[in-house]
Order: structure tokens, then sequence, then C-alpha cells
């Protein structure tokens, strides 16, 4: 059973830094790729980034490009989202996700789905 658990969301004022964590259970996640969503109150869920676990790649949403970074620790089975430079508009509950390595950034490619963590920022 395959079980991917976030933390670290929060209230944050624009400008400010979180980090979002991760943790992933129940199988070996070597030949996967796992990715950040995000989903704002009456909208869709959308792509955040992605990391591909075997080689380190990464991609980004344009909106978030340059303000977060995705990494992972192989040894905690765990990914990472830094988010700096918060704005307003990153207001939303942030998901991880998981799927096969050829993933693209839509959410009907992704297996697996945590339950979510909350990202307020206030101006």
């Amino acid at each position: 059973q395959v079980q991917l658990v976030e933390s670290g969301g929060g209230l944050m004022q624009a400008g400010g830094s979180l980090r979002l964590s991760c943790a992933a259970s129940g199988r070996t996640f070597s030949s996967y790729a796992m990715a950040w969503f995000r989903q704002a109150p009456g909208k869709e869920r959308e792509f955040v980034a992605r990391i591909k676990w075997s080689v380190g790649s990464t991609y980004y949403a344009s909106s978030v490009k340059g303000r977060f970074t995705i990494s992972k620790d192989g040894a905690k089975n765990t990914v990472y989202l830094q988010m700096n430079s918060l704005k307003t508009e990153d207001t939303a509950v942030y998901y991880c996700a998981a799927g096969s390595p050829l993933v693209g950034i839509t959410r009907a490619e992704y297996d697996y789905w945590g339950q979510g963590t909350q990202v307020t920022v206030s101006s």
C-alpha cells in the first residue's frame, strides 16, 4: 500500500518562505516520478513541480519557476518543495503525487496522491 503524507503547510506573509515535505512509504520509489500539485478554492488542481527520482531531473510550472525548488532525500524517501518569495496567489492546498517516470504534468497521469497540506499566504 503506497502512502504519501504531506506536511509543512501553514500561514505565511507574502515574500516569506515555507518548505513542504512528502514522506513516501509502501514501495521503492527509485523508478518513480514525484510531483507537487496545488488547488486553490474554486479552481482546478494544477501542476507545480516534478522530479524524476532516479536521475533527479526537475520541471516547474512557469508560475513558480525561480521561486520554488523541488528536491528529494533518498535515504528518507522524502520529497521537498522549498517555496520562496511567496505570493498571495500561491495560496492553495498542496498535494504530493507519484507516478511512472514517464508522467507529464496532468493530474490523470499520477497514480498515488497524498491528502494535501494547506498553504495560506497573506498580504
